[in-house]
């Protein structure tokens, strides 16, 4: 199941979870459209070992600045409330899944 992100709940997923997997998105962005199939599929395989969120641009840009966000889609992983590593681009399901399970 994925979460949607805002700025009032973003720091209680963070606190709430080991592993959190953010997609950094916008509605207008094609890259980001196309990613996002892969990214649902990953929060249903990882239900229970990790949070996946969704994180509109455009509805939280301190968040997105906060995290240096300068290209969508990216996807950050925190793990323990720290950066834990990026990937950007519209990367494979199996690119996400590697990152997920070395954080795990």
């Amino acid at each position: 199941m994925e979460l949607t992100a805002t700025p009032e709940n973003f720091a209680g997923i963070l606190s709430g979870n080991t592993v959190v997997m953010v997609d950094f998105w916008a509605t207008w962005c094609g890259p980001c459209r196309a990613l996002a199939p892969t990214v649902e599929a990953i929060a249903s395989e990882y239900e229970g070992k990790a949070a996946v969120v969704k994180c509109n641009v455009d509805e939280c840009e301190d968040i997105a600045v906060e995290y240096g966000i300068r290209n969508i889609p990216t996807l950050i992983f925190i793990k323990n409330g720290e950066l834990a590593d990026r990937l950007v681009g519209n990367v494979t399901k199996a690119e996400i899944a590697a990152k997920l399970d070395s954080l795990i």
